[in-house]
């Protein structure tokens, strides 16, 4: 009997190191991904159901309808998996300078000056574009959780020392139809960027002004507007699963949790130009594309572990 249980227990014993051995190595914190061949990165997104990052590369001007533009995908470790996994040089793929990008099922949708392209999210195959009649600068792309589709008119076009004002600063949405239907279109949204769509509201930052405002999706009535962050140039936002926003600041070169109320925390800084930031909740880390050193950037937030 007591032979049986020692064989038993070291038995037990065994399987439990075998298991511990076979665990990977914990995640770094950080992870940087340069000297790849990134172009212009301009936004980060995690696909959680192939568990890769997607990296949207403008290659050139934000303006230009060059059809260079390239989307990367790449693993968390950082490994490139494919450099130009979605390329605007290839014959089937229009693709001039890719912003902003949202998945709704198998669909990638991209921003792409004045259409939004649709992709394969597995295959990365063209499944088509929604062109936005009088848009200049789409920027990023949202998907409410009802499954409707938001992009954001920035409103800029080109101009003798680089960008001016088009006056087209506008927030869309698609129809059932996947026509596009203005929620608000008027100067005094302030050069639109990032968007987040929730059960009440669209959250947007914008570059121009340095505000974060609410929207009602039906009728484009601001609900509300949160105090002004400390630094403006505001580009990408992300909401977390206790409602606080992630937004990426130029002027502060830095990401901010923002908390209710308005209050501006500092999670990531010396960051140069911090363009549409995303988030893995797998690894609770915040994905950020730099847009003038052609680096991504993987940084666990602190706050969420």
């Amino acid at each position: 009997m007591r032979s049986r249980y020692g064989i038993v227990f070291i038995v037990a014993l065994w399987v439990q190191l075998g298991c511990r051995a076979e665990r990977p190595a914990e995640e770094p914190e950080s992870v940087s991904v340069s000297d790849v061949g990134l172009q212009t990165p301009e936004s980060m997104l995690h696909d959680p159901v192939a568990d890769v990052y997607l990296v949207s590369n403008i290659n050139g001007s934000p303006l230009e309808k060059d059809d260079n533009g390239f989307i990367s995908r790449l693993a968390p470790t950082g490994e490139v998996l494919s450099l130009k996994w979605i390329d605007g040089a290839s014959e089937a793929v229009t693709l001039h300078a890719p912003k902003g990008m949202a998945l709704k099922g198998d669909t990638l949708f991209v921003a792409d000056i004045d259409e939004v392209r649709l992709f394969h999210r597995e295959t990365g195959s063209p499944l088509g574009s929604r062109p936005i009649a009088g848009s200049t600068f789409l920027n990023d792309v949202a998907v409410g959780p009802d499954g409707t589709v938001y992009v954001t008119d920035s409103g800029l076009r080109a101009g003798n020392q680089g960008f001016a004002p088009s006056g087209t600063d506008a927030v869309y949405r698609f129809d059932a139809a996947g026509q596009p239907v203005a929620v608000a279109r008027d100067t005094t949204l302030g050069r639109p960027n990032g968007i987040v769509a929730d059960d009440s509201a669209l959250t947007v930052v914008t570059f121009g002004s340095g505000e974060i405002y609410r929207l009602d999706p039906a009728s484009g009535t601001r609900l509300e507007t949160l105090p002004r962050a400390p630094a403006g140039q505001l580009d990408g936002v992300v909401r977390l699963a206790d409602g606080s926003l992630l937004v990426s600041s130029w002027e502060c070169q830095c990401v901010y949790q923002v908390h209710a109320g308005g209050h501006y925390m500092p999670v990531v800084d010396s960051v140069p130009a911090p363009a549409d930031i995303g988030f893995d909740t797998r690894r609770n880390r915040i994905l950020i594309p730099l847009f003038t050193e052609n680096r991504v950037l993987a940084r666990r937030l602190a706050s969420q572990q």
